[in-house]
This record gives C-alpha cells, structure tokens and sequence, in this order.
C-alpha cells in the first residue's frame, strides 16, 4: 500500500536541474497536489521546488512511509542501507546502471542487502509508478513531453520503461482509463507475481495487462495468475 498511497514521500536525489529525473518525479508531485509530505533530499541544495531540501534521509525527523532513489548506481547500495536504518521499508529505485548495463555485480549486492534487510524494493532500473486516484505520479518523463491516462479499471505492470510510456500515452490519446501503472524494471526486489498478487485483490482493477520480459520465479507466477 505505501507504494501507491503513502502517506509521505522522500525523494533522494531530488535534483535542481530540470533534466534529472530527481527533478521531474518531485515536479510531478508538487503539480499533482499529491495529498502526503513530500520531502526532498538533496545533499548540495537548500531548497528544491520550493520544498526544503535535507541533506540526507537521516536528517528527516518525520515518518517517511515511501522512499524513492533517483541517484547514479554506485550510491543506491549506501543509500538502501541509510534506509534501513531509517526504518524505511518501502523503496522505489528509479536508478539504472546495473544488470541491464553489465554491472551485475553491482546489482547482486543490492539484491543481497534486500534479503539480509527484508526491504520492499521496486525497481532497479525502471521507470516509476502512477496512480490515477490517489494523484501518484513518480513516472520521470514530464507531463507536457507524456500524457497521463484518465481514471479508470485497467492497471498496467510493465517491465520496460520505453514500451510503458508508450503504453501510457497511447491509453491517454485513446481514452483508456488506468487505475495503476507500475514500471518495475529489473524486478531486484519484488517481481511481477507480487504485483499481480496485489493488484487482483484492489477492487478498482477490473484488468492487469502485463509486458513482461522475463518470470523472475515460473512457478510462483502461474500460481498467483491461476487465482
């Protein structure tokens, strides 16, 4: 639940420069009036879209329910763990450079961390989430560039983060309604069974589409698929 309603928000690498994807997901935010606290982390600024940057998720004195790192590869292992440490359980790792780059390596680690920590990590690699009802949007292409579907029954689970956003600009110039859509990239931590599992119990999805690349585990894919 904290990935698609969370009650507060931190953005790690919350960038000033309108190119980043750290800028764009909190922009995003922000315009959408998103209901929960948003906090942005940015270790060299003061203030990011008129919200007061920290220089690290540590310095937030209050309950962060969703994490989301938009930071270069080699900081995401440290920043998972500053997470933990936080008590933060809930992750989106927007960051690529890993598996899909041939920094397998890398991605093990994180993978690791995820076990020994029992984070909820989504991502790495991937492109973000959107929800329609509750004004989620930390897909990091901007609005003016991508359309954004309108409410509605049918949630998306997309492990490309290209075909995803074709995907969302089609169900908005064809007047599809979505009620989620989740990129979740190289499936590190949490796969497409678990997100299917998740979404056939929301009563607002009348369909899940997937664009899936490869199961992660077979069996338990088709056992959640066959409920």
């Amino acid at each position: 639940k904290n990935f698609f309603e969370p009650k507060s928000i931190a953005v790690i690498g919350a960038s000033r420069n309108p190119r980043k994807p750290g800028n764009i997901i909190l922009k995003n935010l922000v315009e959408m009036q998103y209901a929960g606290n948003i906090f942005a982390v940015n270790k060299k600024a003061v203030e990011v879209l008129g919200k007061k940057s920290y220089l690290s998720i540590k310095d937030i004195q209050e309950q962060v329910d969703l994490a989301i790192i938009a930071t270069p590869a080699n900081t995401v292992h440290g920043l998972l763990e500053e997470c933990a440490l936080k008590k933060i359980n809930d992750v989106l790792v927007i960051s690529g450079g890993f598996s899909e780059a041939g920094n397998e390596k890398e991605e093990e680690k994180i993978r690791d961390l995820i076990k020994k920590k029992k984070l909820n990590v989504l991502g790495v690699n991937c492109l973000g989430i959107f929800d329609s009802y509750s004004n989620l949007d930390t897909i990091f292409n901007p609005r003016e560039k991508m359309e954004r579907p309108k409410k509605g029954g049918i949630s998306v689970l997309c492990q490309s983060g290209a075909v995803g956003s074709v995907i969302l600009d089609v169900m908005a110039k064809e007047n599809y309604g979505l009620r989620r859509f989740i990129s979740y990239g190289n499936a590190t931590g949490l796969d497409e069974s678990d997100f299917i599992d998740y979404l056939g119990k929301d009563e607002k999805t009348k369909v899940i589409c997937l664009y899936i690349e490869g199961i992660q585990n077979g069996e338990k894919f088709l056992e959640v698929c066959k409920k």
